[in-house]
């Protein structure tokens, strides 16, 4: 437990960063105290000598007492960050974070007051020591909680900038590998051949067969810079690719869909059911001896699309490419990612419906 929370301060500020500032900080504020309780004759020193010693024995007991603030502090800005937002609850956040610094810093005085005293008995008396060493300490954290808080925006700032260059690479990249799997030639030859047969054999198909594929274009067009799309968006373009796959196998590919009304305005990155789909078309059989039964339904906000394996035996290994880009498209905009499991007899892809941001509220 222990060991969590320090791992947890340490990702708030890191260590080394923290010793160089405490550091500096101890140093100053031991240099300001003892040159003026000097000059006031609060406490005269007798020569330089006397100085530095008193330096080195305060910025020692200093470091002590400035850790001993410093890793409450981190704790207090970690368990704030979550529960008292400075975007959402900022007067609420200020209040309790000056409450909480204040009395950091006075229970920490007082424990160095009191080391102190039974190392060398104040002359001054303990009362107002105590006292004194409380209001420094006080004024002292509130300046470190300041260049702690300061110090950590600059820090996310600046992985928030690094994080979304990045991210824009690499979604950059994912819409080219996903642009590029709707023109696949493969598709585009297949779709064309079956054009070809039923020009001839059936006009009134053939239309019907243009037009949805049409449609599968202009989705991929239309939807391919965006982020997310609705789950009723992505069901009307499957429609529109299983249509085309069925002129292909006929009835030995089947469809069920069953997804209660209320997640169809869920979101979901565009093109991901395809690419589902894709997959369980090209790695399986399907011909009227073994028809491939694919499934889709939605059950606490995921959504699943299943379907029973019987392998293609000149299928090859899989590259996992389309799988890989789709948990990366979702891992830039949600903390779930999707789940791809084999049962017995049947495999299963585990997408995330995702909350738009006027389901979620202001407050969540």
């Amino acid at each position: 437990m222990k060991s969590d929370l320090l791992n947890r301060a340490n990702k708030i500020f890191p260590w080394g960063r923290l010793f160089r500032l405490l550091l500096i900080l101890v140093i100053s504020i031991q240099f300001v105290i003892i040159t003026y309780n000097h000059f006031s004759g609060f406490y005269k020193l007798d020569n330089i000598s006397h100085f530095f010693i008193r330096l080195g024995v305060g910025t020692a007991l200093g470091l002590i007492a400035a850790y001993l603030v410093a890793i409450p502090d981190l704790l207090i800005i970690g368990y704030l960050n979550k529960s008292f937002s400075w975007h959402r609850k900022t007067l609420p956040r200020v209040a309790l974070q000056l409450l909480l610094t204040i009395l950091a810093a006075v229970i920490s005085s007082t424990i160095i007051t009191f080391l102190s005293n039974s190392i060398s008995i104040y002359k001054e008396g303990l009362g107002i020591i105590l006292v004194y060493n409380a209001l420094i300490f006080s004024v002292a954290n509130i300046i470190l909680m300041a260049i702690m808080e300061g110090w950590q925006f600059s820090m996310e700032s600046t992985k928030a900038r690094i994080r979304a260059e990045k991210l824009e690479r690499e979604l950059s990249q994912v819409r080219f590998e996903v642009l590029k799997s709707q023109i696949n030639p493969h598709f585009m030859f297949n779709s064309l051949n079956v054009l070809s047969g039923l020009i001839e054999n059936d006009v009134k198909r053939a239309q019907k067969f243009i037009d949805e594929f049409s449609q599968i274009y202009r989705y991929v067009l239309e939807t391919i810079e965006k982020p997310v799309v609705s789950l009723s968006e992505e069901l009307g373009f499957v429609r529109s690719y299983i249509f085309l796959q069925q002129i292909r196998y006929g009835e030995s590919l089947r469809l069920v869909v069953d997804i209660p009304s209320l997640y169809l305005q869920k979101l979901l990155p565009p093109l991901s059911l395809q690419t589902v789909l894709e997959n369980a078309i090209k790695h399986n059989i399907v011909n009227d001896s073994q028809p491939l039964n694919i499934e889709i339904y939605a059950k606490d906000s995921w959504l699943y699309v299943k379907n029973n394996i019987q392998p293609k035996i000149s299928a090859g290994r899989s590259t996992g490419i389309g799988q890989q880009n789709m948990i990366k498209r979702y891992s830039m905009i949600s903390e779930r990612v999707p789940d791809f499991m084999f049962g017995a007899d049947s495999y299963i892809a585990k997408l995330p419906l995702i909350e738009s941001e006027y389901d979620e509220g202001p407050d969540n």
